[in-house]
């Protein structure tokens, strides 16, 4: 039953507009506020290397010579690199070859 129909006309709920500009103080639209807490999600090792352009042997090489973002052992035969950490490093990598160049 929809509550709109069975209500009177004056009583009937109405959408939430803001009348305000989206620049206003104090004023937070559910659509475009940040998350409090930023979403991450973990890689398996065949998203990490297709990120990376490497393939695992040259994951395991780095991560062992400290280049690399260690992994994250989820359980004793699950382990998964956080996608930050990951996006950050190929970001790291970018940056830099853009300095030497």
């Amino acid at each position: 039953m929809n509550i709109a129909t069975t209500l009177p006309p004056a009583q009937a709920p109405s959408p939430i507009r803001s009348t305000a500009p989206a620049s206003a103080p104090g004023v937070h639209l559910v659509h475009s506020s940040k998350p409090v807490v930023p979403r991450d999600r973990l890689l398996r090792l065949a998203e990490v290397e297709s990120l990376v352009g490497a393939k695992r042997s040259t994951i395991y090489q780095l991560m062992k010579e400290g280049k690399f973002p260690k992994q994250i052992s989820v359980s004793r035969r699950f382990a998964a690199w956080p996608e930050s950490a990951v996006l950050q490093w190929v970001q790291d990598r970018i940056a830099g070859s853009q300095e030497a160049a």
